[in-house]
C-alpha cells in the first residue's frame, strides 16, 4: 500500500466534502476548480501555512506535533475514527508500533468461557483484519460455521462480502459490507505493513466487485455500537443490537455481543435459533 497516495487521498477526500459556507469561509470571488475546500483554505483553518500543509498533504510534512494534527482534525471536521486514521497515516506513532504483531492471535480462557456464558445471544471476538478468532454456536447459527473453516479463512470480512449466502441473510447488506470495508482502512493505517491485510485486500478487490469503489472512498470506521439486521432462513427476521467491546489485554481484539429488545418478535426468533443450535441428545429409549 503506497503510504503517499493514502495521505494524499485521504486528505483530499475530506476537505472536498466540506464547503466554504460550511467552513464558515467568506466568499473571495475566485474561480473554483475543485468541490470542497482548497488546501489553502485548509491551512488557514488549522493555523498552518499553505506549503506547510501542501508538504502533509504529499506526504512529505514529516511528523506533525499533536497540536497540528489536532487542527487539521478539527479544520476538516473529522470524528474519533478519522482522527485517529489521520495520525497514524503521518506518523505520529514509532513505526515499530505501527508493525503488526507476528504471529497468530490467541483468545485467553477467560473469554472463551465468557462466550460459553453468553450462549443465549450471538457473541464472537474478532482480531486483526476481522479476523474471527472465536464465536459460540449462536453465532455461527446467525452468520456461519466459522469453526467448519480453515483458520485463515476464519474472516468477516470474507464473509460478509465475499459469500453470497451473506447477501441473503444481511438486510442492509451494502451498508454492513461497505461499513467493513471501513474498518479494514482503519486497521490498513493503523498497520500499513501487514502482509496478510494487503492479501485480504487484494482477494477482496478481486472477488467482489463493489469493494473497489468502497476501498477509494477512504472512508474509516472503528465499530463501537449499534443496530444490524438479518433475514435467517430458519429463525426469520431478526433485529440486533451490538456493543462492541475491547477486552482488556489485547488492543486489537474485540467482543462483539449482540441483544434483543425483551418481548420483541425478535427475541422469539432468537429462542427459536437456539432451540434450532440446540444439541439433540438421544432419546433413551430408543438406545439398543
Amino acid at each position: 500500500m503506497d503510504r503517499s497516495s493514502d495521505i494524499a487521498d485521504f486528505l483530499r477526500s475530506r476537505r472536498a466534502r466540506i464547503t466554504p459556507d460550511e467552513a464558515g469561509l467568506p466568499a473571495d470571488g475566485r474561480t473554483r476548480r475543485v468541490p470542497g475546500l482548497r488546501r489553502d483554505e485548509v491551512a488557514r483553518l488549522a493555523g498552518v501555512s499553505t506549503e506547510y500543509y501542501t508538504r502533509l498533504e504529499q506526504g512529505r510534512g514529516g511528523n506533525p506535533s499533536p497540536e497540528v494534527l489536532t487542527a487539521l482534525a478539527a479544520a476538516l471536521r473529522l470524528d474519533h475514527a478519522e482522527s485517529e486514521h489521520l495520525g497514524d497515516l503521518l506518523g505520529r506513532r514509532p513505526a515499530a508500533a505501527r508493525r503488526a504483531p507476528s504471529g497468530p492471535q490467541r483468545v485467553r480462557p477467560g473469554l472463551h468461557l465468557l462466550l460459553r456464558t453468553l450462549d443465549h445471544v450471538p457473541a464472537f471476538v474478532l482480531g486483526r483484519r476481522t479476523d474471527v478468532l472465536a464465536a459460540n454456536p449462536m453465532a455461527r447459527a446467525l452468520l456461519t460455521d466459522f469453526d467448519a473453516l480453515p483458520a485463515t479463512r476464519r474472516n468477516l470480512a470474507r464473509y460478509y462480502l465475499l459469500d453470497p449466502e451473506a447477501r441473503e441473510r444481511v438486510v442492509d447488506w451494502e451498508q454492513l459490507a461497505a461499513e467493513t470495508v471501513a474498518m479494514l482502512r482503519l486497521e490498513a493505517g493503523r498497520y500499513p505493513g501487514d502482509r496478510q491485510l494487503a492479501d485480504l485486500v487484494g482477494e477482496l478487490t478481486l472477488r467482489c466487485p463493489e469493494f473497489t469503489t468502497w476501498w477509494n472512498d477512504h472512508r474509516v470506521l472503528r465499530r463501537t455500537h449499534g443496530t444490524k439486521r438479518y433475514r435467517h432462513p430458519v429463525a426469520g427476521d431478526l433485529v440486533f443490537g451490538y456493543e462492541s467491546l475491547q477486552p482488556p489485554g489485547d488492543p486489537d481484539q474485540t467482543l462483539c455481543v449482540y441483544t434483543v429488545e425483551p418481548g420483541s418478535p425478535s427475541e422469539q426468533a432468537l429462542r427459536l435459533l437456539g432451540d434450532w443450535t440446540a444439541p439433540r441428545s438421544s432419546d433413551p429409549e430408543l438406545r439398543i
